[in-house]
């Protein structure tokens, strides 16, 4: 969980309308762009040889695995390439997911050691999961070079109002960190930390009703997240500072999907990842883009729109018309949408290329029937 800088975005337009009354409808309206869709996809296969979770990415356990991209900053392009890596491996058997992750750091330092506390306020790891692909029930999990976890569940995004159960737990999670270096030392200089991490599938499916664990072929989404301080040493110990050039202190955010923009908590943006039938280091699958996935994201821009349209109105719209889908797909693909809306309600739906109809509701939930 973090907390998140409203831009000029669909966030921002939400929060403007409690404080401002709404413009009389008839008024046109210039809905806002969103960042750029295109979520990183990583293929992720069978562990080769059990994973002894120790922090330390062992050669046996881990080399035929392959690594993700190098982690960019959450606005993407908009903001400079970070100037430490971060890289991120996943691998899976029966029992459940793994996770490991290399972070190169001069400077390994943490101070937080209670359970469930708010881990970002030092330097940490992030990962968050929504195994239904629905951006609803989504789990979190951040830690700490001291080892320190904070796990949470959350129904849906902040943006949604859900219900963020802080005293949730991993159950059966398992994790280690390892720090080559020394912690907590301003007076060397360290190489990296890295972690390994174990979920298993009966706690990543809990919330899924019947479902015990993927299938292979399956896609799931995934972010990973890694908040870095600014800090200088002062009296033998770590402390923040504000970036160079800057007067306030921040952290940076460096992710494996971009959001576009400083807010981890959307998942449409996640990273896909595809459960593979191999054992890694045996052959490669590759990675198959499911066309539904272009519909679901139409739907999505319309949710925005809504947002956007309630924002200035004061109510979400009753007609496709006001929504303008023709500026977001083909006059054709604008004619299949329907719109059903109450007072306070609405459901979009709209046909993927295989003839599955895809629904969001006013809450950003997305499903198939």
């Amino acid at each position: 969980m973090k907390k998140t800088v409203l831009t000029v975005s669909v966030t921002a337009l939400i929060l403007l309308s409690c404080a401002q009354a709404p413009q009389e409808k008839g008024k046109d309206i210039t809905y806002t762009p969103q960042p750029p869709f295109d979520p990183p996809t990583y293929v992720c296969y069978k562990t080769p040889a059990p994973i002894h979770i120790d922090g330390k990415l062992s050669d046996g356990e881990w080399d035929a695995i392959p690594w993700t991209d190098d982690f960019v900053d959450i606005e993407g392009d908009k903001q400079p390439k970070p100037f430490l890596q971060t890289r991120a491996k996943m691998a899976y058997d029966d029992q459940g997911m793994y996770f490991a992750v290399l972070m190169e750091e001069p400077h390994v330092w943490a101070t937080i050691t209670k359970h469930d506390a708010v881990i970002f306020h030092d330097n940490d790891f992030e990962i968050f999961l929504n195994p239904s692909n629905d951006t609803h029930n989504y789990l979190e999990y951040e830690v700490n070079a001291l080892g320190t976890v904070w796990d949470l569940f959350l129904t849906k995004p902040y943006r949604d109002n859900p219900q963020v159960l802080d005293n949730w737990e991993l159950a059966g999670m398992k994790s280690a960190v390892y720090v080559d270096g020394t912690l907590n030392n301003p007076k060397d200089t360290d190489k990296s930390w890295s972690i390994e991490i174990f979920f298993p599938w009966s706690t990543i499916y809990q919330t899924m009703r019947g479902k015990e664990k993927p299938q292979p072929g399956e896609q799931i989404r995934v972010n990973f997240s890694r908040v870095e301080w600014t800090t200088q040493a002062q009296d033998g110990k770590y402390v923040k500072v504000p970036i160079r050039g800057e007067d306030n202190i921040r952290e940076y955010n460096w992710v494996w999907a971009p959001t576009g923009v400083i807010n981890i908590h959307m998942p449409e943006y996640w990273g896909y990842v595809q459960l593979s039938d191999k054992v890694a280091g045996t052959g490669e699958t590759p990675f198959v883009k499911n066309p539904a996935e272009e519909t679901k994201w139409l739907l999505r821009n319309l949710y925005y729109r809504q947002n956007e349209y309630a924002a200035t109105f004061g109510s979400y719209a009753s007609t496709l018309t006001e929504l303008k889908p023709e500026e977001l797909c083909s006059l054709e693909q604008a004619r299949q949408l329907t719109l059903h809306t109450t007072p306070s309600l609405y459901e979009i739906t709209a046909p993927a290329p295989d003839g599955t109809i895809w629904h969001i509701r006013q809450d950003g939930l997305v499903w198939s029937k």
